[in-house]
Formats: structure tokens, C-alpha cells, sequence
């Protein structure tokens, strides 16, 4: 049964026949009910949902950071769903049984804020990663209140360490402090939070270090 939201020329919430009516962030449509399939998967679908299956995988330890990193990404999509259609369209290398996912093509974070024109990691101690930037503000929409995002993902132990609220653009540098039981090959990212809050910087992939 479907249920008119505002009058009977309106969008509707429930089943017509074979009609389903929704809607998603405010916006109403209209879909047909499943059928059940009966065909075998081509192999390209199945390459496709191999794909899936490990976009899921490698960004579910960094979910706090992308939720944040692609918030507002495009009115139809963000966050954890924007994060990873992004991943599959562009951080994908090989075919067949040897497709992976290049670490340095991924992005935990999109947006037209302004990046430093240089950042760089250093390796304090085993645990301490020290993260530097150029504190020059590069053109109008970048302030120096603008706060860094850190992150640092061991990928084969689905280990993360972040910091959200980092320090602020016109410090230039900030730490971030790994976990104690960290061990094995991280990568680090950094980007940038509005002062506002308003938008994000793109991701800055600034290689690995081992702990």
C-alpha cells in the first residue's frame, strides 16, 4: 500500500502494482519492484562486484575520516558512498586476479578548499609522525584558521589513527600519535578543514612509514 505525502498529485512512500515510490535526502522518485534473476553474472559484473566488495573493505577502518573528508561532495552524494564511488573509479590498477588498489590514488577527502603548496612527513619517533606544511595561504578561499586532518592507515592490518580537529593552517606543523599497539606499514594522508566548517581540501597522499 503507498501513502501520498502531499495530495493525490504528489510524490507517494509505498508499493503501486509494480511501482515503488521513495525518495532520498528530500528528493522523491519512483522505482520498479525487483525480479528475481535468472541469468548467470557476466564477467564483467562479477569483476565489478570483486570491486565493490574491496572498496568496502578498504575504506570501512577510515569511516569517521571520509564521512568528513566528502561531506557535501555533490547534492546525490557523500560521505562513505561518494568515498567509495571515487576509489572505484579511480584507484584501481590491473585486471583479473591481480586487481588491487593503489593507496596513492585513493582519496579520503574532496573538496575545492586549497591545499598548502608543499607538505611533508617526518618520523619522529617509532610512533610520532610530525606532519609539516607551506603556511603562504594559496589564493582567497583558503584562512589561516583552517584546521589540518591527519591520517595514518596500516592497509593489511586494518589499523587507522587519525586526528579530525588538527592544528591550524597558520601553525604549519602538527603530530600525529599512533596507536601503542601499532605495528607494520602506514600511509599517511593529510587535508584540510574549513575554518567554518563550509568545505574540505582534496587529500594529500604523503607515502608511507614503518612502526
Amino acid at each position: 500500500m503507498a501513502k501520498f505525502t502531499e495530495g493525490i498529485n504528489g510524490p507517494f512512500k509505498g508499493k503501486v502494482g509494480t511501482v515503488i515510490g521513495a525518495s532520498w535526502k528530500g528528493i522523491p522518485y519512483m522505482r520498479s519492484r525487483p525480479k528475481k534473476r535468472t541469468s548467470e553474472p557476466s564477467e564483467r559484473e562479477m569483476a565489478n562486484r570483486k570491486k565493490w566488495a574491496m572498496s568496502q573493505f578498504w575504506l570501512q577502518p577510515v569511516l569517521d575520516f571520509v564521512q568528513l573528508g566528502f561531506k557535501g561532495y555533490s547534492p546525490k552524494s557523500e560521505g562513505f558512498v561518494a568515498a567509495k564511488s571515487y576509489l572505484m573509479k579511480n584507484a584501481f590498477e590491473s585486471e583479473g586476479p591481480d586487481i588491487h588498489i593503489n593507496p596513492a590514488l585513493v582519496k579520503v577527502s574532496a573538496g575545492d578548499l586549497p591545499l598548502p603548496a608543499t607538505m611533508q612527513i617526518t618520523q619522529l619517533e617509532a610512533r610520532l609522525i610530525q606532519f609539516t606544511w607551506d603556511t603562504a595561504f594559496p589564493g582567497e578561499k583558503a584562512h589561516e584558521g583552517d584546521q589540518v586532518m591527519l591520517l595514518a592507515y596500516n592497509i593489511d592490518d586494518g589499523d587507522a589513527d587519525c586526528n579530525l580537529i588538527g592544528q591550524l593552517r597558520k601553525n604549519g606543523s602538527d603530530v600525529l600519535k599512533l596507536s601503542k599497539n601499532a605495528a607494520g606499514t602506514f600511509h599517511l594522508y593529510a587535508a584540510f578543514n574549513a575554518y567554518d566548517r563550509s568545505r574540505q581540501s582534496d587529500s594529500m597522499y604523503l607515502g608511507t612509514v614503518e612502526v
